[in-house]
């Protein structure tokens, strides 16, 4: 369609008053020479400084940039999938606020997306940040990540990345599962790849980071393995577990009689084993029915998964 929009940027952003005016800017020059329609959605997520007053100022002069304002902090997932819930555009672009990441590499990603791929992630190759609190706990995150899920991205934090429409639409985010967008992808099938992209060291104002967010993460990345082992398949992990406790609540059900004939236990210590078994043999047949519920859901499926299958099978 003509009056389509062909590019989305989405940019999360907290208490950033003296970046987000720049990095409007910035965006602007890279996208304005490309003569294609475009938006700038910025999520502000939670600010108390002067972040939204200035972005409603410069939506007063450009309505190409939408501006999102959430009550309090929900963080940088809900607000990445805020922004992506909202964007209109072909092709999603997510990047971060404090002016870190440069728009400049947007055109040369969207290019290698042309080249067949449905996400390329930017990599943080000369990455300007704190060696102890950023950097190293990243370059285990990520041997951790490319360990669990396959995906051989060699920067999973950055917020750098661009996205076919079809794929960043469907993604359900919380927790700290933005930095996960290509593992969860993956899991649908989509084609993944990176770049090397230009990282600029913090001018203005302060981090948001701090090093409980890695353990944050490590309980994500536990949740994302569930996922891409048995989301599928749930009936193999709840089956696992209700199968090991019908056995054990069985075994101790047969121990316990056999007991009980041979003398060893009187009648008040068989009832009270007799009641253990019994309760194990019942939640493991709740698991066995939480597999079978779970299974499905997800052969139903909602209409969303259905959509984003339809895409996968039409341009594969």
């Amino acid at each position: 369609m003509k009056n389509q929009i062909e590019y989305s940027v989405v940019v999360p952003v907290m208490n950033e008053e003296e970046n987000v005016e720049l990095l409007y800017n910035r965006i602007t020059e890279t996208l304005k020479p490309l003569r294609k329609r475009y938006e700038i959605i910025m999520v502000d997520d939670g600010s108390t400084d002067e972040t939204f007053n200035v972005l409603k100022t410069i939506h007063r002069k450009d309505r190409n940039l939408k501006v999102i304002k959430f009550r309090r902090n929900f963080g940088q997932s809900a607000a990445m999938a805020a922004g992506f819930e909202r964007a209109k555009g072909k092709v999603v672009v997510s990047m971060d606020g404090d002016l870190q990441n440069d728009p400049k590499d947007i055109p040369a990603m969207v290019e290698k997306l042309d080249e067949g791929y449905d996400i390329i992630a930017g990599w943080r190759k000369n990455r300007k940040d704190k060696v102890i609190i950023r950097k190293t706990p990243s370059k285990i995150a990520n041997r951790i990540m490319r360990f669990l899920t396959g995906v051989q991205l060699h920067d999973t934090g950055c917020s750098l990345k661009v996205y076919r429409s079809e794929i960043i639409q469907k993604m359900r985010l919380y927790g700290e599962m933005h930095r996960f967008i290509p593992a969860l992808a993956r899991i649908e099938g989509a084609r993944i790849s990176e770049m090397v992209v230009a990282h600029h060291a913090r001018q203005f104002g302060q981090s948001k980071y701090n090093i409980t967010r890695t353990f944050r993460v490590i309980l994500d990345l536990t949740t994302l393995n569930f996922f891409i082992k048995y989301l599928n398949r749930p009936m193999h992990f709840f089956g696992m577990i209700g199968f090991a406790v019908n056995t054990l609540g069985l075994a101790m059900m047969i121990y316990s009689l056999w007991m009980m004939a041979n003398g060893v236990y009187d009648l008040e210590e068989v009832n009270v084993s007799l009641s253990v078994a019994f309760l194990m043999l019942t939640s493991g047949c709740l698991f066995v029915f939480f597999g079978l519920i779970a299974s499905l859901i997800i052969n139903t499926g909602d209409k969303k998964n259905s959509r984003l299958m339809e895409y996968f099978t039409k341009t594969r």
